[in-house]
């Protein structure tokens, strides 16, 4: 039985959902989802897992941060807080995109509470391109504009973009939820905000990342060397996945993730 909950962490009331028992296992989404990204690998998990989604700051249901610090290190603070309000001291951390760039940066701050770490197309390297959202809204002509409208017609691009060549899992339906959560109040604002953070570089300190670690990626894509410098680490590579792993083949992500923390 899944419930949708809301807690109080940093000044916002960060949206949640909770699911099954067991260990727990965290997942976190990428910028412009929502925790709905991981819905089918949540159900999967959660058979064996105490599986927790937040909304990230920004995102979804829990909406902007009033102090508009939308840094990816602040970010894992507000996640380390939000995992103290729930009473959960020690987690395994999954995080897709902006998610795992969140989990690697929490794993360094607070090694003592992230046991396992699986990295799903993450970003954190200064050489990895990027989705076409961010580079819309660091557009300093279209900025004003995307505060207060984004076409339908270009979140549908935007997901089109982010997904392998031969995926189908772009429907109307996809578009349509994608759409109204990044429609819901302040959150057009504050991915404008998000796209234009100045982002520390962190990606040196990668090799000191000394929890066990799972690198999920996609073969097409650029900028991921987790493998290559996380001590350890464990490397499955889909051939023909986008960067959106936990939509497209939920199945290959939520076994993967299983096997790992057994």
């Amino acid at each position: 039985m899944q419930s949708t909950r809301f807690v109080t962490v940093d000044d916002l009331r960060i949206h949640y959902v909770r699911a099954g028992q067991g260990p727990t296992v965290v997942l976190l989404h990428g910028s412009g989802s929502s925790l709905e990204g991981f819905e089918r690998v949540a159900t999967l998990l959660s058979a064996s897992y105490d599986v927790i989604r937040p909304d990230l700051p920004g995102f979804g249901r829990t909406g902007p941060r009033p102090d508009r610090d939308y840094r990816v290190r602040t970010y894992a603070g507000t996640i380390a807080r939000f995992m103290t309000a729930l009473q959960v001291p020690h987690f395994a951390l999954a995080g897709n995109s902006l998610g795992g760039n969140i989990a690697w940066n929490l794993a360094l701050d607070a090694p003592e509470r992230v046991e396992a770490l699986v990295l799903v197309n993450a970003t954190g390297y200064p050489e990895k391109s990027l989705p076409a959202g961010l580079r819309l809204a660091r557009n300093p002509l279209l900025r004003p504009l995307l505060r207060r409208w984004l076409p339908r017609r270009a979140t549908e691009r935007g997901l089109r973009e982010a997904v392998g060549a031969h995926s189908v899992i772009v429907d109307d339906a996809m578009v349509d939820r994608v759409h109204a959560l990044t429609s819901r109040p302040g959150n057009r604002s504050a991915f404008v905000d998000f796209a234009t953070t100045d982002q520390p570089d962190r990606s040196t300190e990668i090799p000191r990342i000394a929890v066990p670690a799972l690198v999920l990626r996609s073969a097409g894509l650029d900028g991921q060397h987790f493998a290559r410098d996380i001590p350890g680490a464990v490397e499955r590579v889909h051939a023909d996945g986008g960067h959106l792993l936990p939509e497209e083949d939920p199945d290959w992500v939520a076994a993967a993730i299983t096997e790992f923390l057994r």
